[in-house]
């Protein structure tokens, strides 16, 4: 159903699909603009070889038909602001031992840059590749907020929109294997992570990304 879609809805721009490893454990960190854009960044990594299993928020598994649809997907549910979301990691853990690809947004949200550039990350998805010692592959979209600009439920069509996907060399996270998961470093690492996705989305964008990352906490 997502492929047919895709391909009447945007026109693309995919570079770099080698880089993606084909088989084994691997994190996929992405920058977040839309509720489209985890449709259309899966079918880039379907066509690529890779079945993306998504992080999703626990209230879609409760939704009649959506939810089941979402479990047979191998989604992941996410309770934010609870215990149980150390939870999301354990089972994250235990599909990259199985040689799935974990298609990870670090944002944890739609980023809230005024300009669409990656905000600050969270720390899950560096903590899941420290203790897992899984390769990170940073990935940069562009185009799916054309389609769906957040907040807005009514997608504007036309004209057609391109989407647009550069994949990035694995984050060197070495100088962190042996530490503890102290905050600095799971910060360090996420940091590491957001710069390597936000170099690709600056080549998407043939813009040079701001210094800072925008942080929504005013930090």
């Amino acid at each position: 159903m997502v492929k047919p879609l895709s391909w009447l809805l945007v026109k693309k721009d995919w570079r770099h699909g080698e880089r993606l490893p084909r088989t084994g454990g691997v994190i996929i960190a992405a920058n977040h603009l839309s509720w489209t854009d985890p449709v259309l960044l899966s079918h880039f990594l379907y066509n690529h070889g890779r079945w993306p299993v998504i992080l999703a928020k626990s209230a879609l598994f409760k939704v009649p038909l959506l939810g089941k649809a979402v479990r047979s997907l191998l989604a992941i549910p996410v309770d934010r602001g609870s215990a149980e979301a150390a939870r999301s990691l354990r089972v994250s853990s235990e599909r990259l031992a199985d040689g799935c690809a974990i298609l990870f947004y670090p944002e944890g949200t739609c980023t809230r840059d005024p300009r669409l550039w990656p905000m600050v990350g969270k720390t899950g998805a560096a903590r899941l590749a420290l203790e897992s010692g899984a390769q990170v592959i940073p990935v940069a979209h562009w185009g799916a907020h054309e389609l769906l600009p957040y907040g807005e439920k009514r997608p504007r069509l036309f004209p057609r929109k391109t989407f647009r996907v550069s994949v990035g060399e694995p984050v060197d996270l070495s100088k962190y294997a042996g530490q503890p998961p102290r905050a600095d470093v799971l910060r360090a690492a996420t940091a590491d992570i957001m710069a390597a996705v936000t170099a690709q989305l600056a080549e998407l964008r043939g813009e040079k990304a701001p210094e800072t990352p925008y942080d929504p906490a005013g930090r």
